[in-house]
């Protein structure tokens, strides 16, 4: 957990994993999300600045949701996966932890003479990810309306509430709280709802098949390699970002030979660990992986096509890995022959 966290919410201690489980798929649960960091953009080229290096339109970003967005090295590899949204003057990025401080200097070279300032606002505030049958009736003290679809957005003085994908079957959210209220709210919440710890969490956010960039993972990928195209990371019809002509050339050209899958393996995951299939050459490698509630882990894989599609096991780690179990991604991949694929 964040340092400063620990000084700021009141103790507490977690119930065995199996009713964390049980709380993210039925009845409600409250999370402090330790791996999230927050940069804020400030100034009156704030927007512009951030479009210009982005793959997602941040100029013409509504204040009433939010919106994915990755930073690519010039080679058109991710640097990092945002969620974007505005409040006040300002655009915040919610970023992997591992990699904001890096991400945040790195775009802050730059600036040059735009009138934006990036600092770092994860001090300022603490992420909260809450779902389940009691969320809505626990957020509705803070919030007169919660967001009813996807990356919508509330706001007020109790900070910004995002309304999340779906996952098992449950409503999610993430709220954004200011610092001086996260010890109240914190402790209101945990009256209602069972605390849980980030990896389980982060389960719910694997099964929506939105994956994110960390420090294990940093210049892998090319966007659609992880399928951030489709889950509208990427807007191709906005101008020039780094890495944007490898990015468009990858869509239109049709060479994209990798994408990202959804698996189950009986054995522990972790980002950045290698696939195979056959040989010693991998084919793939593991993006996001959480413990899965019947043991073992559910992750986010990115794979070869002819891997896929082939009726050979893929294995975990070494050729003589545990085999990956596929399953159903909630949204449909693109036909890889399809014209404009």
């Amino acid at each position: 957990m964040h340092a400063h966290w620990q000084d700021v919410l009141p103790p507490f201690s977690f119930a065995p994993r199996t009713a964390q489980f049980d709380a993210a798929m039925r009845g409600g649960f409250v999370c402090a999300l330790d791996d999230t960091g927050l940069i804020e953009v400030s100034g009156a080229d704030a927007a512009s600045f951030l479009h210009n290096q982005l793959t997602n339109d941040i100029e013409n970003l509504p204040a009433v949701c939010a919106r994915r967005a990755g930073y690519c090295s010039p080679k058109g590899r991710l640097l990092a996966t945002f969620l974007a949204w505005r409040r006040n003057e300002s655009i915040f990025l919610a970023v992997a932890a591992d990699v904001q401080a890096a991400v945040q200097k790195r775009l802050s070279m730059f600036v040059l003479r735009a009138k934006a300032k990036l600092s770092d606002a994860t001090p300022d505030h603490v992420v909260l990810a809450l779902g389940g049958a009691g969320a809505g009736a626990a957020l509705g003290r803070y919030f007169d309306t919660l967001p009813a679809d996807a990356l919508a957005i509330a706001q007020n003085a109790h900070g910004t509430l995002i309304r999340l994908p779906d996952a098992a079957g449950q409503t999610r959210y993430q709220w954004i709280v200011p610092v001086a209220e996260a010890s109240a709210a914190w402790a209101a919440l945990g009256q209602q709802l069972q605390p849980v710890e980030t990896a389980v969490a982060r389960w719910l956010d694997v099964s929506t098949g939105v994956p994110w960039v960390g420090a294990a993972t940093q210049e892998q990928f090319v966007p659609q390699m992880i399928n951030w195209e489709v889950v509208d990371g990427v807007n191709f019809r906005k101008g020039c970002y780094p890495g944007q002509e490898i990015v468009a050339r990858s869509q239109y050209r049709g060479t994209i030979k990798r994408r990202l899958y959804l698996a189950h393996t009986e054995t522990e995951a972790a980002p950045a660990m290698e696939l195979f299939q056959d040989g010693d050459q991998p084919c793939g490698m593991v993006v996001n992986a959480a413990p899965a509630p019947g043991g073992g882990s559910d992750c986010l894989v990115e794979l070869q096509l002819a891997a896929r599609a082939n009726d050979a096991p893929v294995h975990l780690g070494t050729i003589a890995g545990a085999v990956l179990h596929f399953r159903e991604l909630p949204y449909a991949l693109p036909d890889p022959l399809a014209p404009d694929a």
